[in-house]
């Protein structure tokens, strides 16, 4: 072992600079050695810590290895081995983790609690001692100061004594203090090799033992048992690489198709389209209503069960009934202008849902499989022969119509003035009637207009200060006496949806024209505000009113009013056509739009009893004015006899 510097416990007294020198180095060593231990402490407790983690983080893992069993795997089948494996991996483990905690503990022990230790006894002892040492080294210098000061002549004896018994304890003091920190510091020169030394020997000891412990418990029947669970990882891996070669054959094949089989509608010309369908699948876009005028599109996943039609969100577990297909009608329709579209009818007529396949090929196909469900032909004993010979019939459903192509098959209370003066009580049959071309109904371009009714705010305002002039010739002054005497006054809460000049009143057509070119012009600029308005419908004027003001915002002569008529499929629509003349002597025709709180078959019909109200006065009129000429005949007839 080699020799320890060491410090002369003889020179303590005297206190030399040489000593003071040699006691500077001995204390820079300790402070040296003081943050060195501090760093190795705590890569110690690191060390410690590690251990302790590795503690839990076996007992969790022996855990999650027992939870297994427990877990609901959808695909679980097959894993019983699985499972007995994991269970005899749990019980490893949990011996494992005694180990581990066992070589927690004695790192503890032998290496953390010895470092320790000597920091707080060793370290600390000198760390005080030099504290110490100081203190009387400057109690030392004090006294000795103040005995220096002694004057030469007139010595209080006194005095002097006291001085000296000062400096004499001060002395002894600094001697005792000196000698115990030189002796500290000597004695740490030995005390810092053992206490490096001895927590690396006591964390191998933990370390061989726990090595030992283990390789007790890893016996052959671990190493047998570790074999078949090897053997049977490999037997699992030969059985993937099997089946992933298996896979990337069928992939390559599947890939190998023609490219036809990526591109919707690529047979449009001439599709092979099976008529003979009783089930179908696939996905659709089905149309939802969401405003007025705004539609949204949805793509689901469609699919028939029996005599039902199911839908089936993605990501859904299952499908849900949408439509009862029994006895529904089924027929292609153009709507928004999106291609290959079909309407679902329920049996009492009532317009069901409108779906949109991607191809001609799947829409007909849809349309002719519905229609066989339709029929029930599902419960026959032999569906398909009975679809083959429905097959003609099928392909009657898949002609595209328009929207307004079904106004013909329905009645509706519109009337046509000219017919009913002319025939009031006849009844004419239905006969098939053209419908005329939409540029001969409304001239390309014409102008819309979405705000001819004012709300009531904008009628307040233009009458604060001046005269109101409504757009319709009519003033918030004028009163309307024949309301009071009339025999008809219902009234409707309706809102104004546009206006727009045409150039017929002869067919009802033209207003289902203008309903469609105002939806369509709102959708398409985002106009959503709409003036909700009053319409007194009486058996001699249609009124607009305001519902806040009660101001009448328009005025229409119910003889002016030449055609009326309800939208077929959204019932709340109506519309009328209105005859006015102009200052050069012609007339216009101008169709206005609106939609009704209730159905606009009821206003069509107050309409039409308000304008057969007008017939029947005007004829007790005729026959009234008939039979006062015919007084007066008779009278002059009495005078001239006279």
């Amino acid at each position: 072992m080699p020799a320890v510097d060491k410090l002369l416990l003889e020179e303590a007294l005297q206190d030399s600079p040489q000593t003071r020198s040699l006691l500077s180095v001995f204390e820079e060593d300790a402070g040296t050695l003081t943050d060195y231990t501090n760093q190795l402490l705590q890569a110690m407790q690191r060390v410690y810590g590690a251990q302790n983690e590795m503690c839990l983080a076996t007992q969790q893992l022996s855990k999650q290895l027992l939870a297994y069993e427990k877990q609901n795997f959808a695909l679980g089948k097959g894993d019983e081995e699985v499972i007995s494996t994991l269970h005899y991996f749990s019980k490893v483990v949990d011996e494992l983790n005694v180990l581990h905690t066992e070589l927690a503990k004695q790192l503890a022990d032998t290496m953390v609690l010895p470092i320790i230790q000597f920091r707080e006894k060793d370290l600390t002892e000198v760390s005080t001692l030099k504290d110490l040492f100081g203190l009387a080294s400057n109690e030392h210098d004090l006294s000795m100061a103040k005995y220096s000061r002694l004057p030469k002549k007139r010595e209080n004896e006194k005095v002097k004594t006291e001085v000296v018994k000062e400096v004499a304890a001060a002395r002894r003091k600094q001697h005792l203090s000196s000698l115990q920190y030189y002796c500290a510091l000597n004695a740490l020169q030995y005390r810092k090799r053992v206490a490096m030394m001895e927590p690396m020997i006591g964390f191998a000891h933990a370390q061989i033992n726990f090595f030992k412990r283990g390789a007790e418990m890893f016996n052959q029947s671990m190493d047998s048992f570790l074999s078949s669970v090897a053997d049977m990882v490999q037997s699992i891996q030969v059985e993937q690489e099997a089946e992933a070669e298996k896979m990337r054959a069928s992939q390559q094949e599947l890939l190998a198709v023609d490219e036809s089989v990526y591109t919707p509608d690529f047979d449009v010309s001439a599709p092979q389209i099976n008529r003979n369908l009783i089930q179908k699948a696939g996905y659709l876009n089905l149309r939802n209503k969401t405003g007025l005028v705004t539609t949204t599109w949805e793509r689901l996943y469609f699919f028939t069960q029996g005599g039902n039609l199911m839908c089936q969100p993605r990501g859904a577990v299952a499908g849900g009934l949408i439509q009862d297909l029994d006895n529904c009608s089924v027929m292609a329709v153009d709507c928004e202008d999106r291609r290959y579209c079909f309407q679902i009818t329920t049996p009492n007529g009532k317009s069901g849902i409108i779906l949109q396949a991607e191809s001609r090929k799947e829409n007909e196909e849809w349309i002719c499989a519905i229609n066989n469900i339709s029929r029930q032909i599902y419960l026959t004993d032999n569906p398909e022969a009975v679809a083959i010979k429905l097959n003609q019939t099928a392909l009657q459903a898949v002609t595209p119509i328009t929207s307004f192509g079904k106004k013909q098959e329905n009645s509706r209370p519109s009337q046509n003035l000219k017919n009913s003066e002319m025939e009031n009580d006849k009844i004419v049959p239905k006969a098939t009637v053209n419908i005329p071309e939409p540029e001969q109904l409304i001239a390309p371009g014409t102008p819309i207009q979405f705000d001819i009714v004012l709300p009531a705010t904008e009628f307040l305002d233009q009458n604060r200060g001046s005269r109101r002039i409504n757009p319709f010739g009519e003033t918030e002054d004028e009163t309307f006496p024949e309301a009071e005497d009339s025999l008809l006054q219902q009234m409707f809460i309706v809102r104004f949806l546009g206006s727009m000049a045409v150039k017929t009143d002869n067919t009802a057509e033209v207003i289902y024209e203008a309903m469609r070119q105002v939806l369509a012009a709102r959708a398409i600029h985002n106009i959503f505000r709409m003036t909700e308005s009053h319409l007194m419908v009486t058996s001699q004027t249609l009124r607009l009113i305001d519902p806040q003001t009660q101001v009448t915002r328009a005025n229409f002569e119910l003889t002016s009013v030449t055609q009326f008529a309800a939208h077929q499929e959204n019932k709340r629509l109506v519309g009328f056509v209105v005859r006015m003349p102009e200052s050069t002597g012609g007339e216009s025709l101008s169709t206005y739009v609106f939609e009704s709180n209730s159905e606009g078959e009821k206003i069509c019909y107050a309409i039409n009893l308000g304008k057969e109200i007008i017939e029947v006065q005007k004829g007790n009129k005729e026959t009234h004015l008939k039979t006062h000429r015919d007084k007066e005949s008779e009278g002059m007839k009495l005078d001239y006899r006279i």
